[in-house]
């Protein structure tokens, strides 16, 4: 994905050098943007192997609600370990603010299940967005939100085309652009095809806006590992033709067709 190494190449080239949280430090830019289009392909690294799975069982665990890593364990994916706690428990991260966002009156509100509804009866609406940065519990979650808001978008089909597109552009607050970039982009593509197939749609754009787009000092090296190897042509991902709501996807829906990457590069996680 050339988009990809484009963003790799241009951290390296212009990042200014900052401590951290972490105490790690970075390398980072402000303010870039990148976009695939899924008509070409999935856009899954092929310059390095990424582990699917954890992809799809962690999109899974955010459309489920919930906040405890159990799921994840239970299916072999550790992405979360280090944020929990000893119980497992992360605070009101992703999952409860899309499906459990507390509302005025005490009552949830479910902002996915408001999302696709408004997708397929209000498809002109402006407002098909939802938001995981909640201030009021921001400072009771685990790790506050990286990838904070996102924003759907219905493209009127044009003369030939059978469908109506949908697109998505994520904002991502906070980007880790060599270990967490690559799966937020896997990820919100796989929402996008998800979502556009319960609702009607054609898979169209997914466009990727960052705010601070930084790569750790310790991935440096990895990091130009990557730009010089030489992309390879993108899979393709199919889903079960027979789920027709968000929540009926299991892991048994997704087969990813044609996925040949080099190998994958290690990474030291910086929490």
């Amino acid at each position: 994905m050339k988009q990809y190494l484009a963003l790799l190449e241009d951290v390296l080239s212009n990042g200014a050098g900052r401590e951290d949280r972490t105490g790690t430090g970075t390398i980072g830019v402000f303010g870039r943007q990148s976009r695939y289009d899924l008509r070409d392909g999935f856009p899954c690294l092929t310059t390095k192997k990424l582990h699917l799975r954890s992809i799809i069982y962690e999109l899974l665990w955010f459309l489920k609600g919930e906040t405890n890593i159990k799921f994840l364990k239970d299916n072999g994916v550790s992405i979360w370990d280090e944020w929990a706690d000893e119980n497992g428990d992360l605070g009101p991260v992703y999952g409860a603010q899309w499906r459990c966002w507390p509302g005025n009156d005490g009552k949830p509100i479910d902002q996915i299940a408001r999302l696709v509804d408004g997708l397929k009866h209000n498809p002109w609406s402006r407002r098909h967005i939802v938001s995981a940065w909640n201030v009021a519990l921001v400072d009771d979650m685990a790790l506050p939100p990286c990838h904070s808001l996102f924003q759907f978008c219905v493209i009127p089909a044009q003369p030939g085309e059978k469908k109506h597109g949908l697109s998505l552009q994520l904002y991502q607050r906070s980007a880790d652009l060599f270990l967490g970039v690559p799966f937020n982009i896997a990820s919100y593509a796989l929402l996008l095809l998800m979502t556009a197939q319960v609702c009607g749609y054609e898979a169209r754009e997914f466009i990727h806006t960052f705010g601070d787009l930084h790569l750790y000092r310790n991935h440096l090296d990895q990091a130009r590992e990557q730009l010089s190897r030489t992309p390879r042509p993108l899979p393709v991902m199919k889903l079960n033709p027979e789920v027709k709501t968000i929540d009926g996807f299991h892991y048994e829906d997704f087969e990813l067709v044609g996925y040949d990457p080099l190998p994958h590069i290690k990474a030291p996680i910086s929490v």
